[in-house]
């Protein structure tokens, strides 16, 4: 992750923490949202966006948002295996797990050259250096 990129997602998530602290939890939630953004790209921040809206909706009682949490924490990994990411998307379980989404102006230069083919292309080496261990490994 480039600096700026992960200083401006650590910045989002400390504000959502900020937020939650105060009370503000529409606010903590737009913060995690554009977090969501800004993660989405990498596996473990967007696992880590997920987890903390998972547990915003459990603080909220809000059980629709929780289960919505889940099946997207479930969901991330083979998605993101497969290099399939809605861009811009914000995560919440209210809009569709799948629909890309226009990224807000001031989070665009943060994600500006980021190419998915080049993230696909490194994830199928992966998933075949693995295979072949695998194969090596059960002989």
């Amino acid at each position: 992750m480039k600096p700026a990129l992960k200083t401006a997602f650590t910045n989002e998530m400390a504000a959502s923490r900020a937020a939650e602290a105060a009370g503000d939890m529409v606010c903590a939630k737009h913060h995690l949202e554009r977090a969501h953004i800004l993660g989405q790209r990498r596996y473990w921040t967007h696992v880590q966006t997920h987890f903390h809206m998972w547990r915003l909706a459990r603080k909220q009682a809000d059980r629709k948002e929780a289960r919505g949490q889940l099946v997207r924490l479930i969901g991330a990994g083979p998605f993101h295996l497969a290099g399939w990411v809605p861009i811009g998307n914000t995560g919440g379980a209210d809009v569709s797990a799948t629909r890309p989404m226009p990224i807000p102006a001031d989070l665009q230069p943060y994600l500006a050259g980021h190419s998915l083919r080049n993230g696909l292309i490194l994830r199928a080496i992966l998933v075949a250096l693995l295979a072949a261990v695998y194969l090596v490994l059960m002989r």
